[in-house]
């Protein structure tokens, strides 16, 4: 089963519906399986004096406030509507993330797969408690919270029925030294539920590694430049970097393959060549004795295997044989 893999474009539209709808493209250009945004009312999520995180303010107007930032990257329920029906037109599937009951009661409605919980979602219980009575598939992101809350929040949400379990970092961008993809062993061994990586580094291999770890879900930010203004920007990947990256993710599934050790069709001519036969290491004369001395192993098979010298040892020739000469007894 491969891994489904969402492109998210989050707040990288900056508030305008023809951006919005570039980022769709470049998403269905990029082969992701989803394309995510984000649903919000500014002032349903921030406080008017809420102050902005470091890496917002080192894109974005100094001065403002989180609130006056968000109120610019708002997507009303009209342009939601007609992104969806972007979308389904362009063939690719759309999520998008609802930090409030309100916005996530439009998107219920919109039929969406996943309800998508944010890692700041993870302790507000009254949207958790709402969530749970649902049946929908849930991603539940995990960046910037401890184990118990984890686990905390599985149990509120059916115990985690239906749930994958994202691990995350909630640093923009993340440190590669901070992904610590290992946790995702954590999940499965202690919640035995699907896990899979919210990655926010600008690393294109890490989520490949995710999905060596077992993770059936990958999200990625991304964005059509870096150097665009937004709080999320400098922390997105660029067009040809999440076209590579999902190229890495699909190659990676190959190559896991199976876990049978067998002889696969593409070595088994080389198989020959790259094995070993017993040769005479110099003349041996018809009547003398094999020994250490006078027979040695090189390439190609097809004669007696080297594991087997000892069946061959001390045993009288029948003939001669010339030096690199295969034994065959």
């Amino acid at each position: 089963m491969k891994a489904i893999v969402i492109a998210e474009a989050g707040v990288n539209h900056n508030g305008n519906l023809k951006i919005a709808k570039k980022l769709v493209n470049v998403a269905k250009l990029a082969k992701a399986d989803y394309i995510k945004f984000q649903s919000f009312s500014h002032d349903k999520l921030v406080t008017k004096k809420a102050t902005k995180a470091k890496y917002q303010k080192s894109n974005s107007n100094i001065s403002e406030t989180q609130s006056e930032m968000l109120k610019k990257l708002e997507l009303s329920n009209n342009e939601q509507s007609e992104l969806i029906n972007y979308c389904k037109k362009k063939k690719i599937k759309f999520l998008s993330t609802a930090f409030d009951i309100q916005n996530l009661k439009f998107l219920l409605k919109n039929k969406i797969d996943f309800i998508k919980i944010p890692s700041g979602e993870i302790t507000n219980l009254p949207l958790l408690k709402y969530i749970s009575k649902k049946n929908k598939k849930i991603l539940l992101s995990t960046g910037a919270s401890t184990l118990k809350e984890v686990e905390k929040a599985l149990k509120i949400l059916n115990k985690g029925k239906d749930v994958t379990i994202l691990q995350c970092n909630s640093a923009y961008p993340t440190p590669i030294k901070d992904l610590n993809l290992r946790t995702l062993n954590t999940f499965k061994k202690k919640f035995n539920c699907n896990v899979g990586l919210s990655d926010h580094s600008l690393s294109i291999i890490t989520p490949a590694g995710a999905v060596a770890l077992g993770a059936k879900v990958i999200e990625k930010h991304f964005t059509l430049s870096r150097k665009m203004k937004g709080p999320d920007q400098k922390s997105s990947l660029e067009p040809k970097e999440l076209i590579k990256m999902i190229e890495n993710i699909r190659e990676m599934e190959i190559a896991l393959g199976n876990s049978e050790k067998i002889i696969t069709k593409s070595e088994k001519e080389n198989r020959k060549i790259i094995r070993k036969s017993l040769v005479a290491y110099r003349s041996i004369h018809k009547g003398q004795k094999f020994t250490k001395k006078n027979i040695t192993s090189k390439r190609p098979a097809g004669g007696i295997c080297p594991m087997n010298i000892r069946k061959v040892l001390g045993k009288i020739a029948k003939k001669d044989f010339k030096p690199d000469e295969i034994i065959k007894i």
